[in-house]
């Protein structure tokens, strides 16, 4: 097997269980290896690290599958990582009762790094799965990934997703389609869960990431919680998951903003699968958020509980500067329209934004508002989408929920 030798000192890393070798920790490549073939990982001294996936094109030059050299990479070893995911979710109690009720949600069953699966995220809507494979390895490996992924789930239909932008710097292209199962002609399929009592369509084909944020599903659960008789604003809603849950909950109004026409064609058809919520307190705007913040101040609007849950606007540190200026202004606006008393639940999704730095932005815009507000909650995403203790990386959700005076 081709060894991959590192530079000394740069097995620290490694030895702490995080997963990625790169580029400047490499001396060099023993042997030949493709895109995607499994190398030995190797001290400088000579002393066996871990069995990982080869990336040329790639800055991460290696994802480690195994942190035991001996370890065989086979379809095996990927019906053994797949199982042992799904089993860990099914341990907790609220996945658990799901699938004894036979309830259709969403869960996700593979979160890349922290199951030990770099590169490999899939996510499960009732009985169908959706996969995506972001880096060399998985690309290698993917019948193996798929097969262990059908043999765990029961799935009936499986569709791949692979059509991230981070495959460019893998030197890969998209590969989307259906893989087990699926509508004839590849056309999207009507996919509807349940989450905390309301129903919601997923789009698995063409709406984002796999279909559905299910990293907010413990968020939009307490938002619910918190709504009751409030006026509340939905910031970037997309398919109107915060706002439904907000309508569960008693919400006196909720204005929910995107620029997304489509997707506030669906989160009108979201609304439209609950008779029960009060389809006559939404309201659905399709506008530039930053602007129509502006304009709503100036009109003299306040909320008492707004959600700003924005894209990714740093996928990397080297998008931090400009991003922080973004999330700063969001929630300066955000500040100035909450009422005495109101609640902001802020969210950042980007890689390149730590929590300390996300908090010290939030902070900074409070003072810029001239408002006090202390922090009642620090939010995450949900117990399915877990962080392995050596890959920090893994917990890019990160959130506050606010209260001013």
């Amino acid at each position: 097997m081709p060894r991959l030798i590192l530079q000394p000192g740069k097995e620290r890393s490694l030895l702490r269980r995080h997963p990625w070798v790169f580029a400047g920790s490499v001396d060099r490549l023993d042997g030949r290896a493709r895109p995607g073939d499994t190398v030995d990982v190797v001290a400088a001294d000579g002393r066996p690290l871990a069995r990982a996936a080869w990336s040329p094109s790639s800055q991460i030059r290696a994802r480690v599958w195994s942190f035991d050299p001996d370890e065989i990479i086979d379809d095996a070893f990927f019906k053994r990582r797949v199982a042992a995911a799904l089993a860990r979710r099914l341990a907790l109690p609220e996945f658990a009762a799901s699938v004894a009720e036979g309830a259709a949600r969403g869960m996700r069953v593979i979160h890349g790094e922290s199951d030990g699966l770099p590169g490999v995220v899939a996510d499960c809507y009732g009985d169908t799965v959706v996969v995506q494979l972001t880096a060399a390895g998985p690309e290698r490996w993917r019948r193996a990934i798929v097969g262990a992924l059908a043999a765990a789930t029961g799935c009936a239909h499986l569709y791949e997703r692979s059509d991230a932008d981070v495959r460019k710097l893998e030197g890969l292209l998209p590969e989307v389609g259906w893989r087990l199962g699926g509508p004839a002609g590849g056309e999207a399929a009507e996919l509807i869960i349940s989450e905390n009592g309301v129903r919601m369509h997923v789009d698995v084909v063409g709406g984002h990431k796999t279909g559905f944020y299910l990293d907010q599903r413990d968020n939009r659960l307490l938002l619910g919680q918190l709504a009751a008789g409030r006026r509340v604003l939905n910031c970037f809603c997309y398919t109107g998951g915060f706002s439904l849950q907000a309508l569960a909950g008693d919400a006196a109004s909720v204005l929910s903003i995107d620029s997304s026409g489509p997707a506030l064609v669906t989160a009108a058809a979201n609304l439209a699968l609950n008779p029960q919520l009060p389809a006559g307190r939404a309201e659905w705007r399709e506008a530039d958020v930053f602007s129509e913040l502006r304009a709503l101040r100036s009109a003299g609007a306040q909320f008492d509980l707004i959600v700003l849950d924005p894209p990714k606007f740093a996928p990397s540190a080297s998008h931090a500067q400009r991003a922080a200026r973004a999330y700063k202004d969001i929630n300066l606006l955000g500040f100035r329209l909450l009422a005495p008393g109101g609640l902001l639940m802020s969210y950042s999704c980007s890689g390149g934004i730590d929590h300390q730095l996300f908090q010290k932005i939030v902070a900074d815009a409070a003072v810029d508002a001239g408002r006090d507000a202390r922090i009642v909650r620090r939010l995450a995403a949900s117990a399915d989408h877990p962080v392995a203790l050596g890959f920090p990386e893994g917990e890019y959700l990160k959130g506050l929920l606010c209260q001013v005076d």
